[in-house]
């Protein structure tokens, strides 16, 4: 029901119960695959009619239209039957009506706001966790062969690190959304290209320190590639930061994505996302519905904060100095 607007209950606060006649579609909906389904969610087998709510208001019923998906209904009959059973209490099975309780409330839209988070919290995951590969990609390779080469390579990849480094997070992550443009997709490459920095200096360091090693020096007396050298034995014994500093953008990924929606840059509707759910109601808090900028806003604080609780729980587990 993410996408489901029905405009006459818009803006309900939180508990707000409603009753909806089922209004079978003439065509049947194409059904997609599970991998589409999962990310896009599925739309529904028929078409919802909004009959009254328990706030007292009760709907221009298009008796009529009904009437049509029923065989010889009584109007009067009908129109009853709705205000006596509201809630959806001992309801028959020769009835299509379905009964929704809106937890969150609804937008200004009409939507479900909770089926919007819902949905939203697969949209910042997924954002945290490609993002986060593909910085891991990046970052590692560049760290691993600059300090591992040192040299010229060295040079050139640190001198791509401190331009990169130069340039304010959010200005990169917005130039680039502009050059690969709007979309779910291509949040994703353009957080993820503006996050490999921090990794490859922290794996570039680890390198150095570590190529000098005896086990390394006994490797390479033994004939052994760099290839294997490097992904065998060095990589490895430096996997402890590596997983701190992907806990830490896992966070930072997820406040750039609903910093990016905020500004209209991310994911483009109808798909929601946290962000723009704060975007779309921000001003809302000075006009008695709070909850539509709270909820969205506390749920990115606490994701965030959930993730750098992990980082710092994980540098504590894998770092060998502490008793």
């Amino acid at each position: 029901m993410a996408n489901d607007m029905h405009l006459e209950v818009a803006k309900r606060k939180p508990g707000f119960k409603a009753l909806y006649f089922k209004k079978k579609l003439s065509e049947s909906r194409d059904k997609s695959g599970w991998f589409h389904t999962m990310l896009h969610g599925k739309e529904l087998d028929y078409d919802a009619i909004y009959l009254k709510g328990n706030d007292g208001g009760i709907s221009n019923l298009n008796i009529e239209l009904i009437s049509s998906e029923m065989d010889q209904i009584d109007a009067e009959r009908f129109e009853q039957f709705v205000s006596s059973y509201l809630f959806g209490e001992n309801l028959s099975g020769d009835w299509p009506l379905e009964t929704r309780t809106y937890f969150f409330g609804t937008d200004r839209f009409g939507n479900d706001l909770l089926s919007r988070m819902m949905i939203g919290t697969r949209v910042s995951l997924s954002v945290g966790f490609i993002s986060v590969f593909i910085s891991f990609i990046i970052g590692t390779f560049l760290g691993l062969v600059a300090g591992y080469y040192r040299g010229w390579v060295d040079k050139a990849v640190m001198w791509l690190v401190n331009v990169i480094w130069s340039l304010p997070t959010l200005l990169l992550v917005v130039a680039l959304t502009f050059a690969l443009g709007k979309g779910f997709w291509q949040i994703f490459v353009a957080v993820g290209l503006s996050m490999w920095v921090e990794l490859a200096r922290i794996v570039r360091g680890q390198v150095l320190s570590l190529r000098e090693q005896e086990y390394v020096q006994a490797a390479q007396v033994m004939g052994f590639s760099n290839t294997r050298i490097l992904w065998k034995h060095i990589l490895p014994n430096i996997s402890g930061p590596i997983i701190v500093i992907c806990a830490a953008n896992f966070a930072s990924a997820i406040l750039l994505e609903a910093g990016l929606s905020f500004l209209g840059l991310g994911v483009q509707p109808p798909m929601p996302s946290w962000g723009q759910i704060l975007k779309d109601h921000f001003t809302s808090i000075v006009w008695g519905y709070e909850y539509l900028s709270l909820i969205p806003g506390v749920a990115i604080m606490l994701l965030v904060m959930s993730f750098n609780f992990i980082g710092t729980g994980l540098r504590d587990a894998l770092d060998v100095k502490m008793d």
